[in-house]
Order: C-alpha cells, then sequence, then structure tokens
C-alpha cells in the first residue's frame, strides 16, 4: 500500500509532508491521519530539520475527511468514534505546538479538516485560485476539532458565519479573514514559500522556539478536550448519518424542504 504522505528533506533542513492521496483531493482518513501525526512527532525531536513544509501532491490541498471513511465510521460505536476524533485533534495539537516553524503550502482547494491544518501552521500560503469552505454543516456535522485553531486564526465573527453557512469562499478573502498570510498566483507559489523559508532560516532555532512557546503563553490559549465527543456524536447521531446518506445517494438531506 502507497504512503498516504510523502516525506522529503532538503540539506538546509526543510521538510516537506505532502498529503498523497491525489486520487481522492487528499482527503483524510485514518492512515493518513496516523501517519502524518508519527511523522510530525518524529521531526519534532530532529534537530536536523529547521523548517516543516505542509502541502498536497496533486492538484488539491485536502478536501478534508474522505466521505467513504467518514461514511464506515459512521457505523462504529462512540467510543470506537472519539477514538477516531481524539486521533485528530492530536494531529491538530502537534502540528500547532510544533516547535519547529511551519508553513501551509496552500497548492489548491482545501475544505473541512484541511482548514484545520492551515490553520495550526504558523505561516499559509495560497494560490488566488484556492477555494475554501468549513462544509460539516451540510453533512449535519460541526468543525469541533478544529474549530479552537480557526477561531485564533480568523476570529469568532468570521468563523461563526463561515461555520452556519458553509459557503465557500475565495483565497483573497480567507487573506481578509487572516486565515492565509499571502496569496499569489500558482506559477509564483514556490518563490513564495521559498521566500518565507529563507526569513525563516535566517532566524536562530533557539530563538524561533522561544518565539513560537510565547504566544500560547501571552494568550492563554486552551483547547478543550470536549470537542472530540461532540464530533464522535455528531458522526454517530441520526442527522449525521442522514447527511453522510443523502451525500452518496445524491439526494438533498431530510432537513431540506423542497
Amino acid at each position: 500500500m502507497a504512503s498516504s504522505i510523502r516525506i522529503e528533506t532538503d540539506p538546509r533542513g526543510v521538510c516537506r509532508l505532502s498529503l498523497n492521496r491525489p486520487g481522492r483531493h487528499n482527503a483524510f482518513n485514518a492512515e493518513l491521519i496516523d501517519e502524518l501525526l508519527a511523522a510530525l512527532m518524529k521531526i519534532d525531536n530532529d534537530d536536523a530539520v529547521r523548517v516543516v513544509v505542509i502541502t498536497g501532491v496533486g492538484e488539491s490541498f485536502s478536501s478534508g475527511a474522505d466521505l467513504e471513511w467518514m461514511r464506515a465510521s459512521a457505523q462504529f460505536d462512540e467510543a470506537s468514534n472519539i477514538r477516531d476524533a481524539q486521533q485528530l485533534s492530536d494531529l491538530m495539537c502537534v502540528l500547532y505546538d510544533l516547535k519547529k516553524p511551519t508553513i501551509a503550502r496552500v497548492n489548491g482547494p482545501a475544505f473541512g479538516g484541511a482548514l484545520g491544518l492551515i490553520a495550526c501552521c504558523d505561516i499559509a500560503v495560497a494560490i488566488d485560485t484556492a477555494e475554501f469552505a468549513f462544509s460539516e454543516v451540510r453533512l449535519g456535522l460541526a468543525p469541533a476539532v478544529i474549530s479552537p485553531y480557526i477561531l485564533m486564526s480568523m476570529g469568532p465573527r468570521h468563523a461563526r458565519r463561515l461555520f452556519l453557512t458553509a459557503e465557500r469562499f475565495s483565497s483573497n478573502e480567507a487573506l481578509a479573514f487572516d486565515l492565509v498570510h499571502k496569496v499569489c498566483a500558482a506559477d509564483e507559489l514556490n518563490n513564495e514559500v521559498e521566500k518565507q523559508i529563507s526569513f525563516l532560516l535566517n532566524g536562530g532555532p533557539q530563538a524561533i522556539m522561544a518565539c513560537k512557546a510565547l504566544v500560547p503563553r501571552l494568550t492563554n490559549e486552551q483547547i478543550d478536550s470536549e470537542l472530540t465527543v461532540l464530533i464522535a456524536k455528531l458522526r454517530t447521531s441520526t442527522e449525521g448519518q442522514e447527511g453522510l446518506t443523502a451525500f452518496f445517494e445524491k439526494r438533498k438531506p431530510g432537513w431540506i424542504k423542497e
């Protein structure tokens, strides 16, 4: 079985982690989450790595959770779903708290949980044609696990509207919402990411780690563990299962009245 992520580290200590499920638009499943979490934990203790870049293989950054995986998990009991949600929560926490500076190289569309990856990175650079959406409510779910990181990046006002409407928004809107820091043409993406890498490599590694540790301490950021329970309950709820079933049956869910 092919690995769900690609790991490449150059002589400068720049490690590129690429989500490697292009046929599924780099959607999350249990294997991808496990592999990415394990890679990040290893990187965090690797003195040779100075900078981490997260991107997607192909034309998508990530479509979020793989719906086939979610459909299967909806049939599991609540305890199994809590374990699944906890693994995703651990991934976001490890990425956010990583001692090394991180860059999200947003090479295409990003939906659902993928926006959590972007928000957890220190720097986010997106191509100007990328689209974004918190699509969970259309499946009877909520972006519970990623919500703390989204609120820390976008603020509650923007997040509330976009969580509720599930509308798509553009790279320029993501820039205005503070979800991404830079927007550029697709053919300039590598150059813009390299520019950010050069800034980071010019800083002292220990000083950069100290700066990263300052922010959560000064802002008193805390992540509520009950959010993993919420997403597990929604997945196994009547509404959550109706939302997923309706998607696969290519029909409107029952809460949409004709």
